[in-house]
């Protein structure tokens, strides 16, 4: 097909549709949604031109294949996947050409922008793929053709943007208390915050499960009322192993949240893969370490 589109030819292990999600609808039970790495989605924007809420592709592990329909540009941000020229910097993907990604070596999943955006229908006001709730445009799958909309600003002037790569050794995040830190022992703070994590292969958009270190002991038996969940939110289930919710978050939870992981570093979780090491670090210590 022709026109401006892009047909796809390999989806890899995941591929969705994200933009900016839903955010607001709360109340409703619809979560926001959107990528998970919001600073990597934003940057493919800024890059082209496009509106801050253009959707994009979200590609987990790499693996996708396009084919443009007509002369297009496109940028790939986040996880750095070989066969990309166009990473943190836009590029022309002439008419007939193809884009493949391999899987990147470090950093777990890359946005695909192209310029004007991918103009798949939008459900309640976004395009976000929620794979917890079904809503917005199905998993992107082989023989899609997607729609590529026209910008209506200018290229900006800057051509690359010169970023590290995502680590692929440990990392640590910033972490303050949450409101169910009672439900804890008094040793479980100590715990999250003093021994290593492992990102499982059960991890997704949901959230990351943690494994490796001791489980959480809990103060108080029960299960609380559901109340509101965030992403960011350190929830604990009964095996006392936590679980890091990303994106795709539920809106309410039963389980008692120890903390709350800092909105900036989301970003950094989002991009972490199976067996990757990871620290939770008490947002006091990490403040007064790097003022020394």
């Amino acid at each position: 097909m022709t026109g401006r589109c892009v047909t796809v030819l390999a989806t890899g292990p995941l591929t969705t549709v994200q933009d900016l999600g839903r955010p607001g609808r709360g109340a409703l039970g619809v979560g926001r949604s959107g990528a998970a790495d919001r600073g990597a989605a934003a940057l493919a924007n800024r890059l082209l031109g496009n509106d801050p809420d253009a959707a994009l592709l979200e590609v987990t592990l790499g693996g996708l294949a396009l084919r443009a329909g007509a002369d297009l540009t496109v940028v790939t941000t986040g996880a750095r996947c070989p066969g990309s020229v166009a990473h943190n910097a836009p590029r022309p993907l002439p008419a007939g050409t193809e884009l493949r990604l391999g899987p990147p070596p470090t950093g777990l999943r890359t946005y695909v922008g192209l310029r004007g955006g991918i103009e798949v229908a939008p459900v309640l006001g976004s395009r976000s793929t929620d794979l917890l709730s079904g809503l917005g445009p199905p998993v992107v799958a082989v023989g899609d053709v997607l729609p590529v909309g026209t910008a209506r600003e200018p290229m900006p002037a800057a051509d690359l943007a010169p970023l590290s790569d995502p680590p692929g050794d440990e990392v640590s995040v910033r972490v303050r208390p949450g409101p169910r830190q009672d439900w804890f022992a008094d040793d479980a703070w100590t715990a999250l915050t003093t021994q290593p994590w492992t990102v499982t292969a059960e991890s997704n958009r949901v959230g990351l499960r943690l494994s490796g270190g001791e489980p959480l002991r809990r103060a108080r038996e029960g299960e609380l009322p559901s109340e509101g969940m965030l992403r960011g939110a350190l929830q604990v289930p009964p095996s006392g192993l936590p679980v890091l919710f990303l994106a795709d978050a539920p809106v309410t939870g039963g389980y008692p949240v120890i903390g709350y992981v800092d909105e900036a570093d989301v970003d950094r979780c989002a991009q972490l893969q199976p067996g990757q090491p990871l620290r939770l670090v008490h947002r006091a210590v990490r403040a007064a370490s790097s003022a020394s």
